[in-house]
């Protein structure tokens, strides 16, 4: 590109800079007399529990520097640390070291004071070690990931041969049951994304966040999905699946080790069944697309694997590195990625009800379909709270 226009291009966004440094070094609003006051603001991203105390990870965003001055635990003063000590400013992060003997499985109610007097607080609802990363721990986790990620879709994949003897009405049936149950991930990753956006801190607008990075995802997969002119279909269409359940399932697998490490969840063997049950049909999603193809052994461990290894990352992430703006982020992407899957799906379905059913954009099977797998969804679900 020529000289002409990347000066044309950059012009006015140094006429923009310039306007806004000349108006930061005036404070034309002092000859209004308007001085507003400092805003703080702080949020808590991370909480850890261990010997040594409470150590607390907090982000500062407000639009002045901030200072910590002085921490309440449960109504009393106790000393504390900082790292990096000093004032923060807006978007920078430190640890809160509290050298508090906390009490297992009790609540326990903190409050920062800043040095302008405006408190903060944040509750432990129930106090819990935190996980250290020992071999032992991380294999444990990793191997909960396994169980209610991989597992259950490598199950659901071996649906396919009787979906292959159900004939064309077997086939269309399946391909709306898989619209119904991601609509169902649909919804369920973006509550839970707009529930993680809020507990950002607001500097992170983690609200708008989740929903720009589903409008990216969606863009993005579907030009990627459409380059050569048509919808994906078979093993392309099966490959979207899998990654759109995958990034569900690393949702899943943060809210999992976070609610573990912070001991708002209890593990056990009704819990993993009841992950195991409700994700039993995202294997079949999977599949339905292939019913009428020959797939290589190496295909169906790819598809299982993006598909469900992602909830072993996620639960590790959750236990080990949670932070609410990043875990919005993910989600927010697996929002788009669904939404993109329900599109060609739907796409998929509608294309085959029309030739089966002589132009017919709806057929009582299709319908029948979707509704049993937001039924299904819905009735596991219960299994699963965490």
């Amino acid at each position: 590109m020529s000289l002409r226009f990347w000066s044309s291009l950059l012009l006015p966004l140094l006429l923009l800079g310039g306007a806004i440094a000349g108006f930061l070094a005036t404070n034309p609003l002092a000859l209004l007399g308007v001085s507003p006051p400092p805003t703080e603001a702080l949020t808590v991203e991370r909480t850890v529990l261990n010997d040594e105390g409470i150590s607390l990870k907090v982000r500062a965003g407000g639009s002045d520097p901030m200072r910590i001055a002085q921490v309440q635990v449960d109504g009393a003063y106790w000393t504390f640390t900082q790292e990096p000590a000093g004032p923060m400013g807006r978007g920078e992060s430190a640890w809160i070291r509290i050298p508090y003997p906390w009490v297992e499985d009790e609540l326990h109610e903190i409050t920062f004071v800043t040095n302008t007097g405006i408190t903060f607080n944040h509750t432990i609802e129930v106090a819990t070690a935190t996980p250290q990363g020992t071999v032992r721990q991380v294999l444990g986790y990793g191997l909960l990931g396994l169980y209610v990620g991989v597992l259950p879709v490598a199950l659901g994949v071996c649906f396919r041969p009787a979906l292959q003897r159900a004939g064309r009405r077997g086939f269309q049936f399946a391909l709306a049951l898989t619209l119904g149950l991601l609509t169902f991930l649909l919804v369920d990753t973006l509550v839970e994304g707009l529930k993680l956006g809020e507990r950002a801190a607001s500097l992170f607008q983690g609200t708008a966040m989740v929903w720009l990075a589903a409008l990216v995802a969606f863009l993005g997969l579907v030009a990627l999905g459409r380059r050569h002119g048509r919808p994906p279909e078979g093993r392309a269409l099966a490959w979207y699946i899998a990654l759109g359940i995958g990034l569900h399932n690393l949702g899943e697998g943060l809210a999992i080790g976070g609610s573990f490490a912070a001991g708002a969840a209890a593990l056990g063997t009704f819990l993993v069944i009841g992950f195991t049950l409700h994700n039993l049909t995202e294997g079949i999603g999977i599949s339905a697309p292939l019913t009428n193809e020959r797939v290589p052994a190496w295909v169906w461990i790819g598809l299982v694997a993006v598909a469900g290894l992602p909830a072993v990352l996620g639960v590790w992430i959750g236990a080990y590195a949670f932070a609410p703006h990043w875990s919005a982020l993910f989600l927010g992407l697996g929002v788009g990625a669904i939404l993109q899957v329900l599109f060609e799906v739907g796409d998929h379905l509608r294309r085959t009800t029309m030739a089966a059913d002589r132009g017919a954009v709806l057929s009582a099977t299709s319908v029948g379909g979707f509704a049993a797998g937001v039924a299904v969804m819905y009735a596991t679900a219960f299994l699963v709270q965490v």
